[in-house]
């Protein structure tokens, strides 16, 4: 019974050390793998695209026509070292079928971390872009290898991949992209104001601009004519003064305020009122042909700094955007 009970040890010993053996021939496979793709994929990509810069569509779709079977032949060789690991590895064609499908899912994964970095999902350095390119090779070749632990790391991975480039990556994308939109707005905020809407009417355009902002002011409803110009800009010059020289038909004039008037006549009995006014750090200037001067004042009045609500609002809205 001692005599047996020494075998039995002895043998699952044995079995023990054969596992750990196949499990280190599994990931020195599954390394040369990724290693071999990290190093062909980018030289493949790179022929097509000079390919296809120099020659069009067609000149690379036959430089990916001869690119692919190289590459099919690399993965083959690199197939030889799981002859033991990979049953379809132990035979030529076996082998031949199993690098085309590992290329094949492979360069599917590839082209999705392309889509994802092309919606600016954050793929780390140059360096480490070149190093997954062989990731989503070493994923589909850990599925040919029969062993549990190994396709659920490589489901895992999957699982991983498709989270971060398919939910979290896009998300943090469109942060940082509102984020770097709100910042380009308020690159000068001394210039981001905007005063009360006038009675019935509504902010229907913003355009901010590298030395001013401009805002359009028009009626709720739709079938109303209606207009407000608001637009602030760096000072001219330390204080409102009337031109020497004034059209015909115009008038300028200067209150005890500071506030600069200018009236345009127009035919019809129309006229164009415009107000500036100076502030700390910049000028503001109101104009309308439909709002009368104590509305234009009142307007003036209520200048305040954009609130961050409100430039939400705005962005949401889709009616503010970056002048020229």
């Amino acid at each position: 019974m001692r005599l047996n009970a020494g075998w039995q040890s002895s043998g699952m010993a044995g079995d023990a050390g054969v596992a750990s053996g196949r499990g280190s021939l599994a990931a020195l496979h599954l390394l040369l793998v990724w290693a071999t793709m990290t190093a062909a994929v980018p030289v493949l990509g790179f022929g097509l695209l000079v390919t296809g810069w120099g020659g069009g569509t067609e000149a690379a779709v036959v430089a990916f026509v001869l690119g692919a079977p190289l590459t099919v032949g690399l993965l083959a060789v690199a197939g030889m070292s799981a002859r033991t690991v990979v049953p379809l590895c132990g035979s030529v064609a076996g082998r031949l079928g199993w690098a085309v499908l590992v290329f094949f899912l492979g360069t599917v994964g590839v082209a999705a971390g392309l889509a994802a970095y092309s919606a600016d999902v954050d793929l780390g350095s140059a360096g480490t872009r070149v190093a997954l390119t062989g990731v989503p090779y070493a994923v589909a070749a850990a599925f040919f290898v029969p062993g549990r632990w190994v396709r659920l790391g490589a489901g895992a991975a999957l699982a991983i991949c498709v989270m971060y480039g398919g939910f979290l990556g896009p998300a943090q994308a469109r942060e940082h992209q509102h984020a770097a939109e709100v910042a380009r707005y308020r690159e000068h905020p001394e210039l981001l104001y905007v005063g009360a809407a006038p009675p019935g009417m509504q902010i229907s355009h913003v355009v901010v601009g590298p030395a001013y902002v401009g805002v359009d002011y028009r009626p709720v409803a739709q079938n109303e004519a209606g207009y407000v110009g608001l637009t602030m800009r760096s000072q001219l010059m330390p204080t409102a003064q009337c031109p020497e020289l004034v059209q015909k038909d115009v008038t300028c004039s200067v209150d005890a305020r500071g506030d600069m008037r200018t009236v345009r006549e127009l035919p019809g009995g129309t006229r164009a009122i415009t107000l500036t006014r100076h502030l700390r750090h910049a000028e503001a200037e109101v104009n309308s042909q439909y709002l009368d001067e104590p509305g234009l004042r009142h307007l003036l009045d209520t200048l305040h700094p954009l609130s961050d609500k409100e430039l939400e609002r705005l962005m949401r809205e889709k009616v503010i955007e970056q002048g020229y």
